[in-house]
């Protein structure tokens, strides 16, 4: 197939990536006057009076990113070392990369009922179908939060952007989702571990679910062998939520100048090309938009479209979804 006139979801446009490089490197050279001060212009590089022969830095991260940040990692402490001349950095965690989010399932659920939207899975439950469903807790797992503001979305008509606190109050809109979590069998703690236990545990344990598309891509070649039943991804017809793993730099007291620093370069470091195309062997799609789609990834062997042909929907607010929480009690299966 022809890809070239295909149009492709990215995180920010080129105009937009070249900007927050320059950015960076902008935040570079700040730092180097600072530290040309410190050392009150002597040589040696890291050995100046001043400056750190380490810097430590936290990265918090979510399961389903673990296996491109520890493959990636362990190249920037040399990347670091080669630029700036530091020696070690210490580093907990990962992650920045796109992925929508999907009702993931078996092949053999999706071929024996029409499903391409929650409405369907309220309309199955509804009908007295009975099959089994789940999707991560949303007190634990951002993946299990955008599940439930999606099952809302649909319930109300509405895109999660245009939410208000009394939408959540609306009876019909909360039967809607207590009716497909009626159906729940399992609230898992994140994202990547509950699509390995759907994996691992096959079409008699759960039906379909509520994942990030990279969850499915992770888990379809293991669980066709396990199973000879494939994973695959829907994408729901009205719109779905994308999620961009955003890294975060703290600006707080306990955050040093240079741990600001060596998170920047971490940030430069991941999303260069090569490391934003190794991410995509995990099933992310990468932000960097001068990273063509990888096609032997992203397709429908692997359980997925190459092209995300729905609309996706902006985040809702930070008050909405607080309130959301509140309304999840009322909302999930109290037998989970």
């Amino acid at each position: 197939m022809d890809r070239r006139n295909k149009s492709r979801l990215r995180l920010f446009p080129k105009q937009g990536y070249i900007l927050m490089l320059i950015g960076i490197l902008i935040g570079f050279m700040v730092f180097l006057a600072i530290s040309s001060l410190i050392s009150q212009g002597g040589g040696g590089g890291a050995e100046q009076e001043g400056l750190p022969s380490s810097i430590s830095f936290t990265f918090l991260y979510t399961s389903e990113k673990d296996g491109w940040i520890k493959d990636v990692t362990p190249a920037f402490e040399d990347w670091f070392f080669e630029r700036f001349g530091i020696k070690e950095i210490a580093i907990d965690s990962t992650s920045l990369v796109l992925s929508p989010v999907v009702i993931g399932g078996w092949a053999s659920f999706f071929e024996e009922n029409n499903v391409n939207s929650f409405k369907d899975l309220y309309q199955l439950a509804e009908a007295g179908i009975d099959y089994k469903y789940g999707h991560p807790d949303p007190q634990l797992s951002n993946g299990g939060a955008m599940a439930e503001v999606l099952e809302f979305a649909y319930a109300l008509e509405k895109k999660p952007e245009e939410f208000n606190i009394d939408d959540l109050k609306i009876e019909t809109a909360k039967n809607f989702v207590k009716v497909i979590e009626s159906k729940a069998v399992m609230y898992g703690k994140s994202t990547g571990f509950f699509g390995r236990w759907a994996a691992e545990n096959g079409p008699s344990a759960i039906d379909c679910f509520t994942v990030y598309e990279s969850v499915i891509i992770s888990n379809s070649e293991k669980a066709t062998q396990k199973w000879g039943n494939s994973l695959v991804a829907v994408y729901p017809e009205d719109g779905t939520l994308l999620s961009d793993h955003p890294f975060v730099i703290l600006n707080a007291p306990w955050v040093s100048a240079y741990q600001k620093f060596a998170a920047s370069q971490y940030l430069f470091y991941l999303l260069q090309e090569q490391n934003q195309d190794t991410a995509q062997e995990y099933g992310f799609r990468p932000a960097n938009p001068n990273v063509p789609l990888n096609e032997e990834i992203f397709n429908i062997t692997n359980g997925v479209e190459f092209e995300i042909k729905v609309p996706t929907f902006r985040p809702l607010s930070g008050e909405v979804m607080e309130a959301l929480f509140t309304v999840w009690s009322d909302v999930k299966n109290p037998g989970v």
